[in-house]
């Protein structure tokens, strides 16, 4: 398969409708969860951080198995992956309208709608960047905002439709909603030249065919010669015709059969060293993978965004699935809400993606240092929670948090300037798998917190301080060092290993 060069436009602009369109269906009820959420409160009467462990699971279960995604990407290609997905998404969706207890939907809504929603990421990823090379950034940023409309848009639908037809109807029908992403990954084709001759396949060696299939043509070949052999032997020797036949016969059986024995035997010891050295060079590519990890690691700034990151998802995630319950907790009533406040958060996320993204362009604009500053306001804004008492300051609590998530969106510009283009790959699926981490403890930590206390407040106080480090920690690491550490990113050695991974994909 060779892929021709992006065309950046034409077919492209369809793949990022339905991309955006994608993401709308899959992440639009996860990233809503929270609705969700105190439904389950009520149907299963379970504590607040055991529950809490549905929503955390489907956000966060897809951004820990981001390597398996990838694989099965490159593997399959995204059209089929999407199609599968979709049934994933739609299907766990469905099924956790059934669900008996609690941990019926750790499986149904956590892991199976969650990697649902992790293949459907890395694919519409993927075919998009396949699509567009100099207009790779715009079309990324147009299918991002997928999710966020989505958390806007399904946070009312979903409230809205468990007031009509509960909440099993309403999985219902979010799940045949879902249904569509087979519509829209049915049109993901795939950008490739059938006209073209299909490379060789990448491998630690060329091996020659022989090594793997025993051809015929060869066992021809070596009857005949045998064969001239032995009637040549006949005219000299005076044998009878009927002895002489038998004879020739049974000498040119035996040795076919001796000369494939001596060919298979050879053939098993060609490919039993084919696979010694097949892995142990895949041996010395873990190794090299492990040796570059530690190089990465003994960079102080990406040391400090590791755990930044980690904090930051920890503490930062909690109020996009528990800010409804916050609202009642402070018995907010219905009559005041004017809208949901995870639809705030939602579209304030979109805005804050755009214009954080925009800012990110401006050559004045250090990207490192916006994205302290996010944090940082972040961790103030946690702080704020526990103070506010009515709708309105909990909606613009939600306004501000949404926008600062919108971080998101120069986190690859952060983790680019730390380690350099060439190990791009390599530190964005590390950082991204502690994301993931942090997104599946964040809620259930913050429940748990509740449970113990019975009150919010130290919860977000919690929250507040975790994000808070992270961001003092990334500033500490950054301001002494920050051209230094750069710097000395830009001289080391290209990671060979990242793009072998980012040739195959």
């Amino acid at each position: 398969m060779v892929f021709r060069k992006p065309p950046d436009g034409g077919w492209g602009w369809v793949i990022v409708v339905v991309s955006f369109f994608t993401q709308f269906l899959c992440y639009g009820s996860p990233l809503a969860v929270g609705v969700l959420y105190l439904e389950w409160l009520d149907a299963f009467g379970e504590g607040k951080g055991k529950t809490a462990w549905v929503g955390s699971l489907a956000n966060g279960i897809g951004l820990l198995a981001s390597p398996v995604c990838s694989v099965c990407v490159s593997s399959f290609g995204a059209r089929p992956v999407a199609i599968f997905s979709g049934f994933m998404v739609a299907g766990g969706l469905m099924m956790s309208s059934f669900a008996p207890n609690i941990y019926f939907l750790y499986v149904s809504y956590g892991i199976v709608v969650g990697l649902g929603c992790g293949l459907l990421y890395t694919a519409t990823v993927t075919i998009t960047c396949q699509y567009f090379d100099k207009r790779r950034g715009l079309a990324l940023g147009l299918i991002s905002t997928g999710s966020s409309v989505g958390l806007f848009i399904y946070a009312a639908l979903q409230r809205e439709l468990i007031e009509l037809y509960g909440l099993d109807g309403c999985l219902l029908i979010v799940g045949a909603l879902s249904l569509n992403i087979l519509a829209c990954g049915s049109l993901m084709r795939p950008l490739e030249s059938s006209s073209s001759p299909p490379p060789d396949k990448m491998c630690v060696d060329k091996v020659p065919d022989q090594y793997f299939v025993y051809h015929e043509k060869t066992v021809e070949e070596n009857i005949s010669i045998l064969e001239k052999g032995y009637i040549d032997e006949k005219s000299v020797n005076n044998v009878p015709d009927c002895k002489q036949d038998s004879i020739l016969n049974k000498n040119v059986l035996s040795s076919i059969n001796v000369n494939e024995k001596d060919t298979y035997k050879k053939k098993v010891v060609e490919q039993t060293n084919f696979c010694k050295q097949l892995a142990k060079r895949k041996w010395q590519l873990y190794l090299t993978y492990w040796k570059e990890t530690v190089v990465l690691f003994k960079n102080k700034v990406f040391s400090a965004l590791f755990v930044a990151i980690l904090l930051f998802d920890i503490g930062g995630f909690p109020p996009s699935l528990l800010m409804e319950d916050v609202a009642r907790s402070a018995n907010i009533s219905e009559g005041d809400y004017y809208m949901p406040l995870i639809s705030i958060i939602g579209i304030m996320t979109t805005v804050g993606k755009l214009i954080l993204g925009i800012l990110a362009d401006f050559k004045w604009v250090n990207t490192l240092y916006l994205y302290v500053t996010t944090l940082l306001m972040t961790g103030v804004a946690l702080f704020a929670i526990p103070f506010a008492k009515s709708y309105l300051t909990l909606a613009m609590l939600s306004g501000i948090l949404g926008f600062l998530t919108g971080n998101w969106s120069i986190f690859p510009y952060v983790t680019t300037k730390t380690v350099g283009i060439e190990k791009l790959t390599h530190a964005y699926g590390i950082l991204m798998f502690f994301a993931g981490l942090g997104n599946s403890l964040g809620p259930p930590i913050v429940g748990w917190f509740y449970d113990w206390t019975q009150e919010y407040d130290t919860a977000f106080y919690f929250s507040g301080f975790c994000v808070l480090l992270g961001g003092f920690l990334l500033l500490l690491a950054a301001l002494p060092c920050w051209n230094a550490c750069t710097n000395q990113s830009s001289k080391l050695p290209p990671n060979t290993y990242s793009y072998k991974v980012a040739s195959n994909t």
